[in-house]
């Protein structure tokens, strides 16, 4: 069965590293306003799925992250969240990772529920080649309508 969280509150996502984020919920809106970017309609045919997935992340995140705790400039001090801080945070792997997993996976996969959980894969990466997969061809399916 499908359960359907009506609430639609924002809720925070913690990235790692100190950081956490508070995200929008990840509706069809966010999913097809990110798939019609003009950095992802304008990626050209050749582009690997691996870079489609960073750019398609990105532009899901800059629409998608309302606040963040634990980053800063230079110095320490706390900044604003900008398109231009999304794009460098999510440049750091690690956060990255923990994006594609904790936010764009679940948006990208919905499984039915059961009363007992299915095992998890092991290892820190598990999943997150299978997820950029996807976004990319979601991101190329985009681009080609």
């Amino acid at each position: 069965m499908l359960r359907l969280n009506l609430a639609r509150e924002p809720y925070w996502l913690d990235l790692g590293l100190g950081v956490r984020v508070r995200v929008e919920p990840l509706t069809t809106a966010l999913m097809v306003a990110a798939r019609s970017d003009p950095a992802v309609r304008g990626l050209p045919e050749e582009t690997t799925d691996d870079e489609i997935a960073v750019v398609f992340g990105k532009a899901l995140a800059e629409r998608a992250i309302l606040d963040w705790e634990g980053v800063g400039d230079a110095d320490g001090n706390p900044t604003p969240v900008t398109p231009e801080g999304i794009a460098a945070l999510l440049d750091i792997w690690p956060i990255f990772e923990k994006f594609q997993m904790g936010y764009v996976a679940k948006g990208l996969e919905l499984e039915a529920e059961k009363n007992a959980s299915a095992p998890s894969q092991t290892g820190s990466g598990a999943g997150a080649k299978v997820t950029a997969q996807r976004a990319s061809k979601a991101a190329k399916t985009a681009r080609k309508s």
